[in-house]
């Protein structure tokens, strides 16, 4: 082949036509034409343009095994920056277009043409005969000022040299702004990388980015470790790739669809199994280096353990839907006893610098290092949000801004759910290569006297607590935070957070527990390759939150969305300790996570109907008394949750996993009333599901 293409070469002629140089404009110059006099410099760009093509191109098989006869015709230019870019290419066989794109994809950036010593555009023509007879190279006849009819020209070819080829696909995901989906067994992946000693590596606002992680944990190495080998296209798609996966010169996506397929029985249910049904897609790309996009649409009916199908109906909202599932959103009734719950999820990232990524859309984030949240966290169904991440120095300054909805009869107007809105700021500071302290604020408030969309609360430096007060004390609900973290080796990390809603020095100091003390506190710790076991993590918390934290004494500005809470998913006026263990090998996965706790609910009997401080919707003008306010006041409910998981990861392209668990789940009270009573569940189940978000089943 090589031979009869040089032979074609050979007999090749190269004609160059255009108009005598003048003085004042030179042509594009190639590097290798330095040296050359001016009067040479067209002809040494055309030589410089043959000996490529000479080099270069390729006859397609089609075109000799079908001895074609004819010729080929390309409109070309070199832009003001020196790059070549094909206008138009006119050929009978779609192969020699591709063909004749390919060659010019490979040309270098040269010196562009210039008149008057400023840099312009030039078009040349190309003619090729079928079989190679002869080249001819020439100069378009164009003025310095572009007339009407070389744009028409130029214009009328735009659609047919829009480059339509495509690459192999690279994994650009990894390298990119997208999130990395936010599950706790997935992070705790590489969550040793990120946290070594002497990282500059900012660990509490979730989800991170792929560009933020890849510095620490080379995700293609880790994908190809795992990779099978699989030679037909179904073994691939199933076990090693995305269903869809394209890219081109300045783009990419993929496509995949979702499952999560589940069976399962509850020993303390009156129905017979418990199963979930979701199908939905995933569609995620970017455009150039600094735009991505993600999308989920999900489809889902389900029917799960007694005590979550109670706690979802507990939450119900107003109207005829029957339950609101927690952490996915308002459930319309589905057969006689099961739930329609449709959820779609999407985002738009964009990073117009590298120290700075902006993201506008529907979904969950998270503040903390530790498995529960007490700043923000994503046990809430799916909201708008607009966040705005800056990172730089030894900082990274997250603001978020949220917009709620509170879905109880009491707000609900016309039919329409209330809207309300949060706007929080985190600081993260690594004061040492092992010291990380982080710093937070939020404020909550409504559409009071028609305020809607507060512009104060866009400012992303302004302290929230004293606009809190300009716009009046019951305008808004102001919480303060404060976290830590420290690195005691490469193995182990303790962390905590502080949350802050009310403090009265004054209560604390006379020693009479007072309920304007609303506060909670944090605090664990994290081995990783425990026991020297690779990929063995094992995680303590102990979480504490006073009474009537995050609720407030107007009816909507508490922390909480969609009757959920935006917190600590058991509200306040709760302690608990949380053991966790993760292990991963090779595509086999066990998790196991126990948790302990005390909770002081409410009694809501018809003669307590007073407020203990756990349900964060309740005003706490409705408490008991002032004085004597201690955890777990009210009904005393002590809580065991435990859960063991075992699964293979089927592909790691689209996180798709088989599983089976099996929950324990203790639910004791002091006292029984009509919507809290003693609950002792074995639930046992098993699935294949798409891995791609937290969804906490431990009220």
């Amino acid at each position: 082949m090589k031979h009869l293409i040089l032979l074609f070469f050979v007999c090749l002629q190269f004609n160059v036509l255009s108009q005598e140089a003048l003085f004042y404009e030179k042509p594009p110059v190639f590097s290798s034409c330095d040296s050359v006099g001016v009067n040479d410099l067209q002809k040494c760009f055309n030589s410089a343009v043959y000996n490529h093509i000479h080099d270069t191109f390729k006859i397609p098989e089609i075109v000799k095994k079908e001895e074609y006869s004819g010729h080929v015709y390309i409109l070309f230019e070199v832009d003001v920056k020196g790059q070549f870019k094909v206008v138009y290419v006119d050929a009978i066989y779609e192969e020699l277009k591709k063909e004749v794109q390919r060659v010019f994809d490979k040309l270098p950036i040269i010196r562009p043409a210039t008149y008057n010593g400023r840099p312009v555009f030039k078009q040349y023509s190309i003619r090729f005969n079928v079989p190679f007879e002869e080249v001819v190279v020439e100069r378009t006849e164009e003025s310095k000022v572009k007339n009407v009819s070389t744009i028409e020209t130029r214009v009328k070819k735009e659609f047919d040299s829009v480059n339509t080829t495509l690459i192999n696909y690279e994994n650009q995901a990894y390298s990119s702004q997208l999130n990395i989906p936010f599950t706790h067994a997935d992070y705790s992946k590489f969550d040793r990388q990120i946290n070594l000693v002497g990282t500059n590596s900012h660990t509490a606002s979730k989800p991170f980015v792929y560009q933020d992680v890849s510095k620490y944990y080379d995700f293609n190495e880790e994908q190809a470790k795992l990779k099978q080998d699989r030679a037909t296209w179904a073994g691939r798609k199933l076990w090693n790739e995305h269903l869809v996966q394209l890219q081109g010169k300045d783009y990419w996506f993929t496509i995949d669809p979702i499952f999560d397929l589940e069976v399962g029985h509850d020993s303390e249910a009156d129905f017979s199994s418990t199963y979930n049904n979701t199908r939905g897609l995933r569609v995620q790309g970017g455009l150039g280096e600094k735009f991505n996009f993600y999308t989920t649409v999900f489809e889902s009916q389900g029917r799960f353990a007694q005590y979550f199908n109670q706690y979802a109906e507990s939450l119900k909202a107003f109207g005829p839907d029957p339950a609101v599932i927690p952490g996915r959103g308002i459930a319309k009734r589905f057969k006689t006893d099961s739930y329609d719950y449709p959820v779609a999820e999407a985002y738009l990232s964009y990073a117009p610098v590298h120290f700075i990524n902006i993201q506008f859309g529907h979904g969950k984030n998270f503040i903390g290092d530790g498995y529960r949240s007490l700043l923000l966290s994503d046990v809430a169904s799916p909201h708008p949000f607009l966040k705005i991440n800056t990172q730089f120095w030894k900082i990274k300054y997250t603001n978020t801004w949220m917009w709620l909805k509170d879905v109880r009869p009491e707000v609900t107007e016309d039919g329409a759910f209330l809207t309300k809105y949060i706007a929080n700021h985190y600081l993260s500071w690594n004061v040492s290569k092992r010291l990380n302290l982080g710093f937070f604020e939020s404020v909550m408030w409504t559409n009071t006297n028609n305020r809607g969309f507060d512009i104060n609360y866009l400012n992303p430096v302004i302290f929230y607590r004293a606009i809190e007060f300009e716009t009046g004390q019951d305008a808004g609900n102001a919480i303060l935070g404060a976290s830590a973290k420290y690195k005691i080796n490469d193995h182990i990390n303790i962390y905590s957070q502080f949350v802050l809603d009310e403090f009265s020095l004054k209560e604390i100091k006379g020693g009479e527990r007072s309920w304007a003390n609303k506060y909670g506190y944090q605090i664990g710790a994290k081995y990783y390759n425990a026991f020297n076991v690779d990929n063995l993590l094992l995680q303590a918390e102990y979480n504490r939150i006073r009474p009537y934290t995050y609720s407030h004494n107007t009816i909507a500005t508490n922390y909480g969305h969609s009757n959920q809470s935006m917190a600590h998913l058991w509200g306040a006026n709760l302690s608990e300790f949380i053991v966790i263990g993760r292990y991963h090998y090779n595509r086999w996965f066990a998790n196991a996570k126990f948790i302990f706790g005390v909770r002081g609910l409410d009694f809501n009997d018809g003669i307590d109907n007073f407020s203990y401080g756990s349900d964060v919707y309740r005003d706490y003008d409705d408490r008991p008394f002032d004085t004597g306010v201690e955890v777990g006041q009210g009904n005393k409910t002590n809580v065991f949750n435990g859960n063991l998981q075992a699964g293979y990861l089927i592909n790691p392209a689209s996180n798709l996993k088989i599983f089976t668990e099996v929950t324990f789940r203790d639910f004791n009270p002091e006292t029984e009333t009509a919507s809290t009573f003693k609950s002792n569940t074995v639930w046992i189940n098993f699935g294949i599901r798409t891995d791609l978000f937290n969804w906490y089943f431990d009220f």
